[in-house]
């Protein structure tokens, strides 16, 4: 009995926490996104809350889907592009300093910023990805170490053995949230039929991205300044 208890006091406090977090829902012409914002990654979580209360990624593409690894979206220059046109290189607003801890990592379902290969690790100030991913074995996680020196803990290795996600990432892209529903729709997304640069053959847009629950965030205001990203790699 009283573990029973006690498992329903896990839950209900998990619940609690759970419902504190900014709340995002993505409409896209494939369906609904839910996701939560971290709190410990304020500029980040800040920079989208105020993006999505002036309704900047209203009628954005998803430009760039990979299936078993990422959907990135966010470039300005998707409202109006033509078809075919390569994408990924609009930007919006200033750099954010990179943010990263250890409790916030490439799980699938993760929601990150794209960045440039500028040496900061910078994000950008409005491209941002959702991880599809895939599952990872110990040997595939060992050689991810050898190569980037970044070492997984015991409850990264078990999620990325069970889960999944794009564990290379961790330690050089922003992990600002999370999707909490709909990841069948991000599923379905990445898995559009593309072109030669990754851009789905039919537009998939967002057709809103809105913020509902705050809480008490309070976003940041930035300075329009241009640079080049180039996505996630």
């Amino acid at each position: 009995m009283k573990k029973v208890v006690l498992s329903l006091a896990i839950v209900i406090l998990s619940t609690a926490a759970f419902a504190q977090k900014t709340k995002v829902v993505i409409e896209t012409s494939m369906g609904r996104i839910v996701a939560i914002l971290y709190d410990n990654t304020p500029k980040h979580r800040d920079n989208f809350i105020k993006l999505a209360n002036e309704h900047f990624f209203d009628s954005l593409l998803f430009h760039r889907v990979i299936p078993q690894f990422m959907i990135q979206g966010g470039d300005p220059q998707s409202k109006h592009a033509h078809a075919g046109e390569m994408l990924g290189n609009g930007e919006h607003g200033d750099r954010i300093p990179a943010e990263f801890n250890d409790s916030d990592f490439h799980k699938r379902g993760a929601l990150a910023m794209a960045r440039d290969n500028n040496p900061e690790k910078a994000s950008s100030g409005c491209q941002f990805y959702i991880v599809t991913g895939k599952v990872w074995a110990d040997a595939d996680l060992n050689n991810i170490e050898a190569q980037t020196g970044h070492k997984f803990s015991a409850s990264q290795r078990e999620a990325y053995k069970t889960i999944g996600g794009t564990p290379h990432l961790d330690g050089s892209y922003t992990v600002f949230g999370e999707v909490v529903e709909g990841m069948d729709v991000a599923d379905k997304i990445a898995m559009a039929a593309r072109d030669q640069f990754d851009r789905p053959k039919q537009d998939i847009r967002m057709i809103s991205v809105r913020v509902v629950n705050e809480g008490k965030n309070k976003s940041n205001h930035s300075k329009k300044k241009k640079h080049k990203f180039l996505g996630i790699f």
